[in-house]
């Protein structure tokens, strides 16, 4: 069992992922004040899910260099494995909103979409494409 998580300023899209079949389902997104999460809602998520591994999706540019965003995103992924002693891992998110647009057939912003974002984000992690930082 994983949660990844699409980190955002204003809200984080959350997923729960099962290894085994590979498949990632969205939970209730998450609201941030003043860019930064409640830690006691993350707290509870773990509790229920005991993730044995946390995923965070890493916002790079399109010719993969980092953004402003990155450096949050890594931020926010750190202080995960510092407060929870988690492993965490960061997968590149790049069009993961416009994917998580076409599935849910949301243009506007919604924390549905942010929450399918976190699904595409698992997937990803599933199929490989990630890095650990703790």
């Amino acid at each position: 069992m994983i949660l990844a998580f699409d980190y955002g300023t204003q809200k984080i899209g959350v997923a729960s992922g099962n290894e085994l079949l590979g498949t990632a389902t969205p939970l209730k997104a998450l609201p941030c004040k003043n860019t930064q999460p409640n830690w006691d809602d993350i707290a509870a998520l773990l509790k229920e899910w005991e993730p044995g591994a946390l995923v965070v999706g890493l916002p790079l540019n399109m010719d993969g260099s980092d953004s402003e965003s990155t450096a949050r995103a890594r931020k926010f992924a750190n202080r995960l494995h510092g407060r929870f002693g988690k492993k965490v891992w960061l997968v590149d998110e790049r069009l993961s909103t416009r994917e998580a647009r076409e599935r849910t057939g949301i243009q506007k912003a919604d924390p549905r979409v942010d929450s399918m974002a976190a699904v595409i984000i698992a997937e990803g992690f599933f199929a490989g494409d990630a890095e650990a930082i703790g």
